[in-house]
């Protein structure tokens, strides 16, 4: 039988893992919507660079304050180094789109 404190590590790390994955799902999405943004001849209107740049923040902010579970894996510490690393160079390719 778990105890309490067993269960909480395998529904926090569960909870962390789902939202990891979320960020992971934001990323790629935006990266989408970066690279079309690209292509395109006109490249991005002020409106959509705002709100392009308004998500980058958040997402960004969302990796910087998370707290990890001290029982956390390396692994999961190499994730979240890989994401932010993946934020900060799609913020590059963000700017290139722009006029």
């Amino acid at each position: 039988m778990n105890t309490i404190h067993e269960q909480f590590q395998k529904d926090t790390l569960e909870a962390w893992g789902h939202y990891m994955t979320a960020l992971e799902t934001s990323i790629r999405d935006l990266e989408a919507d970066i690279d079309e943004a690209a292509d395109m001849s006109d490249r991005c209107t002020a409106e959509w660079c705002e709100a392009t740049e308004h998500v980058i923040d958040e997402i960004n902010d969302a990796l910087f304050t998370i707290s990890e579970p001290r029982w956390s894996s390396e692994d999961d510490s190499q994730r979240i180094k890989a994401l932010k690393r993946r934020v900060r160079a799609l913020y590059v390719k963000y700017k290139g789109t722009q006029h």
